[in-house]
Parts: C-alpha cells; structure tokens; sequence
C-alpha cells in the first residue's frame, strides 16, 4: 500500500474533487464487495432473521441500557444509515424492527443495496447522495436514529458539518449511533510482518488535512480498481466529541473496544472467528482500536 500525506485545509469547497475520487472507487468496489463472502450476503438472503456481524457487535449498545438485545429492539422507530454502501447492516437494522432510510454517495453501491433488499423482501428506501446534502435530500426532524457504520467517517473531511447534519436529521430528543475504527489506530503505520513495530505515522487530527491512497486495492482481498486513487481524514475524539456539542448534541455514551472488523495492522492482529473482528495479537488491552458514541438531540 502507498499512503501519501496531503495537507490542506479541511474545507468542502476545497475537498470536491476528492469526494469525487472517492466516489469513483467506490463504484469501483460495489459489485466485488457484493460478491465477496466478506459481507455474507448469502448467510443474509438464506435466514430471514440474520444480522450482519457488524450490527449484532453494535446491537448491545444499540438497544441502549436495560433493554433486551431482542429481534424487535428497534421497532418503531425511523432510522438512517448514513453511508450506507451495499446494504448489509442498513437490511439489519430494518430486521431488528426499524423503519429504515439508507443513504450513499455510490450510485453503484446503493444499486447492490437495492437488490439485496429486494431478494430479501425488505422495504427500505435508499437515497443517492453527498452526506452533507442529507437533511435538504431526506428531510429534516425526520429520524428517532442516526446511524453511522464503521469505516465511514474517514471519507468526510469537515466532521463539524457531519454533526450539523446529523442535528439537522434527528427529530427532537433523537438520537445518534456512530461506531468507527479509532483514530490512534488510523494513525499508525501498515505493517508488512509480525515483527514490525506499532508507531505512529499518520495524522491524528482532522486539521492535518487528508492522506492519500495510490494503491487501487480494496480491504477485499483479491478486489483492485480501476479509480485507485482515494483520500482519507482522521478525526481525533475531541474533533468529533466537539462537533456534536457544538452543534447540540448532548453525549450519552462513549465506549472504546479492542476490535474492529479488519486487520487494520495487518500481521500484528488475529481474527475472532465468533465475531468476525480482529484484535492486536500482542497485549490487546494496550490499544483501542474502535469506539462507539451516541449522542441524543434535546426535546423541545
């Protein structure tokens, strides 16, 4: 992999082209993530009651405290998945009861979404579109949950913007749910053997500006693209705890974990074949290497 620190000013009207590059590759990646045994959807279309690995770590936190992890656990309620990609988890969080909106970037991407919630008889509108054009493309005060995926903040350069929509997308006393890989992991350095060492390589805060990937791969093993350059932000925890102050939000919850769903260290990490997440090999209780935090928008 090539990684290439690029640094400017993390502005919208600046980041359009990148967004663009972005959006290229991953159009690039939904027919190969569909296809990829990476994303189950076999194991979805064939039990009517699965749920991706990513939502079923989510889901403890998901159903809040002192409520059973049930299959009903989100009944009721009107959700968004933002960046929602090829619809796995969005197709989760409809079976957990939801009513579910999912939006994308990636025409490409929600037309993979669109027929698995089609095979699967599943009714969930899907929105093609930019993040930050969510609440005039969906509407505002329209969601009970704002949901955010792993591996999705990292192509949004301006995570304050992010928070004013999610702001803008809640309904009053609505609330958010976002788990990301951490930003001390999307700091440091690949790792090529077992031996190299952990370091910090890579910018921390958003205000660094992007880094640059020229390496036309995918996290699928096997996939390449034909659009292969793409640019990553890392926000730090207190960029994005602010921005969700800032714009509202009242914190309820912030939790780190040992675990994500990639071998984002690539040789130093083992997988949990139960959940699907992978771990530092060595001492994993040194190293935060996911978070989760929910946020709620005051009643009136």
């Amino acid at each position: 992999m090539t990684r290439v620190a690029e640094h400017s000013t993390p502005e919208l009207s600046g980041d359009g082209e990148r967004m663009v590059a972005n959006r290229l590759n991953w159009d690039d990646r939904a027919q190969q993530h569909a296809a990829s045994p990476a994303y189950e959807i076999d194991r979805l279309l064939s039990d009517a009651a699965a749920i991706s690995k990513v939502v079923a770590f989510d889901l403890p936190l998901l159903a809040g405290p002192g409520v059973p992890a049930g299959p009903d656990v989100l009944a009721g309620l009107d959700i968004v998945h933002l960046q929602c990609h090829i619809g796995t988890d969005t197709l989760s969080l409809h079976r957990l009861g939801g009513r579910v909106t999912g939006l994308d970037f990636s025409g490409a991407s929600l037309g993979q979404a669109r027929e698995l919630a089609r095979r699967a008889g599943a009714a969930i509108e899907y929105v093609e579109g930019n993040v930050y054009d969510a609440p005039d493309l969906l509407g505002r005060e329209r969601f009970d949950l704002v949901y955010t995926g792993i591996g999705a903040l990292c192509w949004l350069p301006d995570i304050a913007a992010w928070a004013r929509v999610v702001a803008a997308l809640l309904r009053p006393g609505g609330r958010l749910f976002v788990r990301d890989a951490h930003p001390v992991m999307n700091a440091l350095a690949d790792a090529e053997t077992a031996q190299d060492p952990v370091r910090l390589e890579y910018p921390y805060t958003e205000a660094a500006g992007p880094t640059r990937w020229d390496d036309g791969l995918s996290y699928i093993v096997g996939a390449t693209m034909e659009h292969g350059t793409t640019y990553e932000w890392n926000h730090g925890l207190g960029e994005i705890v602010t921005g969700c102050l800032d714009a509202g939000l009242t914190m309820t919850g912030l939790a780190e974990h040992d675990s994500l769903p990639w071998p984002q260290l690539g040789p130093l990490m083992t997988r949990d074949d139960a959940t699907g997440e992978w771990r530092p090999t060595d001492r994993p209780e040194r190293l935060a290497a996911s978070f989760t935090l929910q946020a709620r928008r005051a009643p009136h």
